[in-house]
């Protein structure tokens, strides 16, 4: 049975008919004909949908589904491979690590991301195609070079040379390397089920050092005993007092200064909440609304 691929739209579905494969197309929510609004969540949704489809309705089995993402693509279909251990194949067509990652060179994984292809990729058990152009001014190179790294089944990637981010379809060897690609799938008769490693042991806790003895201590504690046996003189009796009132005086003013520090330290973290929430506001409408392939229809250029 020939696989079947899954992808949106406008992921070069003139080039990809031209492997002969049954290809179901989609819109991701507020795109083309979909109703709707766009978000991560949605087009997450929205693959699911379309997978359910081709199972449900067509009766299609998992393992004869390739799955195709471009560029945002790239997010929705690392999420869905990434739960299907019988998939056939994935295709990465200029893909992200992330959204933030499109921004900022950041080195690690921040909650307020999104598409984090970075750390669902080592989940997908399939084999996986990496597309990407070296010229790619919206996605740069890396973002395909680190993912191609990070796949578990790797197949020879291809980088386009001077291929920028929307126009990889115009170059031959796009074409040629996708059919030479989805061939290979489809002689090949072995699904690995790709078992996870055994996360069933644990490290052992270190032993605690605390019940060890201190002689140190112990001697400290002798001399303490020691000195309290001794009588107290009486001329420091009066310095004493003077001291334990200035004591009190520097106490009071402590705790009002204390109390003064955690009332800002209460508006600080609140501060960085609202920038951290009209930051992830900007990545969401820049990563999914600025590239130029992937606009709503009826968006300006």
């Amino acid at each position: 049975m020939k696989a079947r691929i899954i992808f949106p739209v406008r992921s070069g579905e003139r080039e990809v008919m031209l492997t002969k494969l049954v290809s179901l197309l989609y819109d991701y929510s507020g795109y083309g004909r979909s109703t709707g609004k766009p978000s991560e969540q949605n087009t997450y949704a929205d693959i699911e949908a379309a997978y359910r489809c081709l199972e449900e309705t067509y009766g299609v089995k998992e393992e004869d589904v390739i799955l195709y993402g471009q560029s945002v693509g790239s997010g929705p279909t690392l999420d869905l491979a990434s739960r299907l251990s019988r998939l056939r194949a994935v295709v990465l067509h200029s893909p992200i690590l992330s959204g933030l990652r499109v921004m900022y060179p950041v080195k690690r994984t921040y909650w307020f991301d999104i598409y984090k292809n970075v750390d669902k990729i080592p989940l997908v058990e399939c084999p996986v195609l990496v597309i990407h152009g070296t010229a790619d001014d919206v996605v740069d190179c890396s973002h395909g070079k680190q993912l191609f790294e990070l796949s578990k089944q790797k197949y020879e990637p291809l980088w386009v040379k001077n291929g920028n981010h929307c126009d990889l379809e115009v170059f031959p060897e796009y074409i040629k390397h996708l059919k030479k690609f989805i061939s290979a799938i489809e002689k090949s008769t072995v699904f690995r089920n790709g078992s996870a490693l055994c996360t069933d042991q644990i490290d052992k806790p270190r032993s605690s050092t605390d019940c060890r003895p201190r002689p140190s201590t112990d001697q400290r504690e002798k001399a303490r005993q020691s000195a309290d046996k001794r009588e107290p003189r009486t001329s420091t009796d009066r310095r004493d007092k003077s001291r334990s009132s200035v004591d009190r005086k520097e106490k009071k003013s402590k705790s009002l200064d204390l109390s003064e520090k955690a009332n800002n330290n209460m508006e600080q973290p609140e501060k960085s909440r609202n920038s951290i929430d009209r930051f992830g506001d900007m990545m969401r409408s820049a990563v999914l609304c600025n590239i130029d392939c992937f606009k709503p229809v009826g968006a300006k250029v």
